[in-house]
């Protein structure tokens, strides 16, 4: 017979073991924790959503909806998309489940997200994002309570060491058409300098060339008239009102005026956690006020703010987390062994203690893999221990050992 070739992975898709998949689980771990503790309930959106979900909320005209979505006809002939962002879905949901009886709606979920691009150092076709977001509320403490809450995150995963709050104001729907016309104005004036990516985008979407990374777009964004000559009183009051917030929370933050959002329904703040340890991948955690994206998925004027975070980058950047460890290694010898450690095991566990045991191997063989296993007590059982009704319970660190009745074992674990 000829040999069954494997099936290789898709580029661009992981399978995670060992440390890489602790790192992991600590980050999802320490943001469902953090979540809880301000209020934000987990939410779960499906994995694939009709492709206008993105069109709309993402903007016809973007890469991601343009190249990089994952998006194909199902068998019923209807156009279909594999996330590439947690936003536009809960969105979605908010619309069409009623959630808006919840407003002001505290969510939170993390999970994986589909984007087709080149795959590098931090960056997958198959990715993962915590997502943090508050709909129905417009006043700058939500802002605020977002922020904080990623900053404690970055705190409590012990990266918050070289990383940076930038923050901006996009203003209100006024401020933002005066400095778009404004931009357009700028850029106009400079055609002929400009890379043909920018020139593109002066005709769709203007503020995206101000985050051209093309050396010859650089001088000329960097010469763009700026926000603030072009704010009214009240976009201005709104990011006092979320700067005084961070200040008094003791949240340290640093303004980048160059900092954008190019699609519409963006609004007021926007802000990154920004990072040199990662290369030119520097955002950790990115989000805004998306006051106008509701609307554009049919629904009513909604205010809304969020951000999202890539578990992958947040993984590369904390310590190692310690290797798991179980409370007990079970070590039978002889088949009435067996057969009470199953017992045993099943007592254990059900009390609430990690047990394990391995399912061959003779005695010096199964301590070694207790050992290994970082094991605190090692519960022997031979024929003798059976015939007693006791197993023999061994400190594995304090190398003591002494016989304790089966029915007993529990409370002598726990005491």
């Amino acid at each position: 017979m000829s040999r069954i070739e494997t099936p290789r992975p898709i580029r661009g898709t992981q399978d995670m073991l060992g440390e890489q998949a602790r790192r992991f689980g600590h980050v999802v771990e320490t943001f469902d924790r953090i979540r809880r503790l301000y209020g934000f309930g987990r939410v779960e959106v499906p994995v694939f959503e009709p492709t206008a979900v993105f069109a709309r909320s993402l903007g016809e005209t973007t890469d991601v909806v343009s190249k990089e979505m994952y998006s194909f006809e199902d068998r019923g002939g209807d156009s279909v998309t594999l996330r590439p962002e947690f936003t536009a879905g809960i969105c979605r949901a908010y619309l069409t489940e009623g959630w808006q009886q919840y407003a002001p709606l505290k969510v939170a979920t993390h999970g994986p997200l589909f984007r087709y691009e080149r795959p590098q150092k931090g960056r997958y076709r198959q990715f993962h994002q915590l997502d943090a977001e508050i709909i129905g509320a417009g006043e700058p403490q939500a802002d605020v309570e977002l922020l904080c809450l990623a900053d404690q995150l970055l705190r409590e995963l012990g990266v918050a060491d070289g990383v940076t709050l930038t923050l901006n104001t996009l203003g209100d729907g006024e401020t933002r058409e005066a400095w778009r016309s404004a931009l357009i104005a700028h850029f106009e004036k400079h055609r002929g300098e400009l890379s043909e990516d920018s020139l593109d985008r002066l005709a769709k979407n203007p503020l995206r060339i101000l985050d051209s990374k093309d050396p010859r777009d650089r001088p000329i964004a960097d010469a763009a008239p700026e926000i603030d000559a072009y704010l009214s009183a009240e976009a201005g009051s709104f990011f006092e009102a979320v700067t005084r917030g961070l200040e008094a929370a003791g949240v340290a933050w640093t303004r980048n005026a160059r900092l954008v959002r190019g699609l519409d329904y963006y609004r007021h703040t926007a802000f990154e956690f920004v990072t040199d340890r990662l290369g030119a991948q520097g955002t950790v955690l990115g989000g805004g006020r998306y006051d106008g994206l509701i609307e554009a998925l049919g629904g009513p004027p909604t205010p809304a703010v969020g951000w999202a975070a890539g578990i992958e980058r947040l993984a590369m950047l904390i310590d190692e987390p310690a290797a798991e460890r179980i409370d007990v290694a079970v070590v039978p010898m002889g088949e009435a062994a067996q057969a009470l450690a199953g017992r045993v095991l099943a007592d254990l566990r059900r009390a609430g203690l990690s047990a394990d045991m391995a399912y061959k191997g003779n005695m010096k063989r199964r301590m070694q893999k207790a050992d290994a296993a970082g094991a605190r007590f090692a519960v022997i059982i031979g024929e003798d221990e059976v015939a007693r009704g006791e197993v023999s319970l061994k400190d594995m660190v304090e190398q003591s050992q002494r016989p304790v009745a089966v029915d007993a074992l529990v409370a002598a674990l726990e005491g």
